[in-house]
């Protein structure tokens, strides 16, 4: 894994795709992936259906977050593959933690994107995180087996408000203690 300092957040390769900073041009992929309902439902912080100017409103995000959350585009361009598979961030916590959150394109589901983009995120370690935690709807067992291939384990029960459903979810807590 190569850590190369493009901006902030770094740039983290993969073997077959990038971690890299979100890009402006990123929108129109942005808008197409998280307005899938497949998507957004299976975050927190999605809307479906998405509003108009709601993808340049995440980049604007990405870009001004002031290093309280760090998220990379999954860009799969070194393998000739489209230049976003999804999403990835940590967001900062106290205590030198961090939380992970991710996302993925239903066409690139069930190929190990996530779960390489998840394994590369925590050994690069970025925020030189002591701690990252992370959940995942009780709805969604691939996501809860991405974080456990990547070495975080099962904390718990408990819920999360999801924008999209308009409801709060019931959720697995995960946690991973970095070295």
């Amino acid at each position: 894994m190569i850590l190369e300092k493009f901006a902030s957040p770094v740039v983290i390769t993969t073997e077959r795709f990038a971690l890299r900073p979100v890009r402006k041009s990123d929108a129109g992929l942005f808008a197409l992936y998280a307005g899938d309902k497949r998507v957004a439902e299976a975050t927190q912080g999605i809307p479906h259906p998405l509003p108009p100017g709601a993808a340049e409103a995440f980049y604007a995000r990405a870009v001004a977050s002031a290093g309280e959350e760090d998220i990379w585009v999954m860009d799969g361009t070194r393998s000739d593959l489209p230049e976003v598979l999804g999403v990835i961030s940590l967001k900062k916590m106290d205590r030198n933690q961090s939380e992970v959150a991710f996302w993925v394109a239903p066409a690139f589901w069930n190929h190990g994107i996530a779960s390489e983009a998840v394994q590369a995120l925590v050994g690069a370690n970025p925020q030189k995180n002591c701690t990252m935690f992370a959940e995942a709807f009780q709805d969604n067992p691939g996501s809860a087996r991405v974080l456990t291939n990547a070495g975080f384990q099962y904390l718990g029960d408990a819920e999360s408000y999801s924008v999209a459903r308009g409801a709060n979810v019931p959720t697995w807590t995960y946690i991973r203690k970095l070295d």
